[in-house]
């Protein structure tokens, strides 16, 4: 016998059907004329995280929207994630309402916007971004995947198909956008963190959301105490890590010092670790690496501390 009940699966299954925690992110678009119009968005989600040659963002949204149809032209947006003040959200609900145009909602907007940091070094059209924002991700749309460069902005009233699999226009109302990340932007305090170790207390405030659930209200909740919770850690033997160095490549060997401070790598991320590790090697002009040169290669942020 379940402890469960069914529930149907209706239209917007994430928010009706589901309990589901989503972000809360102001996109930043650029209109026809050049400005700047804002349009809250909870499904935002990291894309390519890793093995590609870039490193990319997934928004889905409704494709008459301000937004999509901004992107669809321009192909520039700006992720701006805000803390969880209930001002700062009541403000993001405001901007929420389907149909509103930029030239209605905008001159009602309290939040300040400054110029892209993109814009500023490279002269490049770009949306402002939110001056209160804790971090920002500037983006570019790929429209060559999935042939959705042949996706065109217009229709306001449904598109017809055919529809792409899983970029640009999806369904009769619905769009994907995989969104190229640029640059990311953060407020010192939290780059500091992030560089120097973070704390429970450096994490930021941000919101999150359950959706549009009663026909009345959006529901969010404020960040309250962080909570570390320890890593298992299951160490490898140095001769199995090892036999595993001496494979991966015929020039660059490693001292046991070295493989000593990877033997806590799950074996599955083991190969990837030490193809990184020749990768620098050869890049550096080292054929034997010693655990101090592991010491620079696991240290992410070693050029960036080095600006400091």
């Amino acid at each position: 016998m379940s402890s469960f009940e069914n529930l149907r699966i209706v239209d917007n299954f994430y928010q009706t059907s589901l309990y589901f925690p989503m972000p809360t992110v102001i996109i930043s678009t650029l209109c026809e004329d050049g400005t700047t119009t804002l349009g809250p968005y909870s499904l935002v989600q990291p894309y390519y995280v890793a093995g590609k040659d870039f490193y990319a963002m997934l928004l889905c949204c409704r494709n008459s929207s301000n937004t999509a149809q901004n992107i669809l032209r321009s192909g520039k947006c700006a992720i701006n994630f805000i803390d969880d003040k209930p001002a700062t959200f009541k403000e993001a609900v405001k901007l929420s309402w389907p149909g509103d145009k930029p030239s209605e909602k905008m001159p009602k907007c309290n939040f300040k916007l400054e110029k892209s940091m993109i814009e500023e070094e490279s002269g490049e059209a770009r949306p402002m971004v939110l001056s209160d924002a804790i971090q920002v991700i500037e983006c570019t749309w790929v429209r060559e995947l999935d042939g959705a460069d042949r996706d065109m902005p217009g229709e306001l009233t449904g598109y017809e198909p055919p529809y792409h699999d899983f970029n640009g226009i999806t369904s009769k109302f619905g769009a994907h956008f995989i969104l190229k990340v640029d640059k990311i932007l953060m407020k010192k305090k939290y780059r500091d963190a992030i560089i120097n170790g973070v704390r429970a207390k450096d994490f930021p405030a941000l919101p999150v959301d359950y959706g549009y659930r009663d026909s009345k209200n959006f529901w969010f909740h404020r960040k309250t105490k962080m909570r570390a919770e320890l890593l298992q850690v299951r160490k490898a033997s140095l001769e199995s890590v090892r036999y595993a160095a001496d494979r991966i490549d015929d020039k660059v060997k490693f001292t046991d010092d070295a493989l000593e401070t990877i033997l806590g790598v799950p074996r599955v991320f083991l190969p990837a670790v030490l193809k990184g590790c020749v990768a620098w090697a050869n890049e550096n002009g080292v054929t034997l690496v010693t655990a101090e040169h592991m010491k620079i290669i696991n240290d992410k942020r070693s050029k960036e501390k080095a600006k400091k």
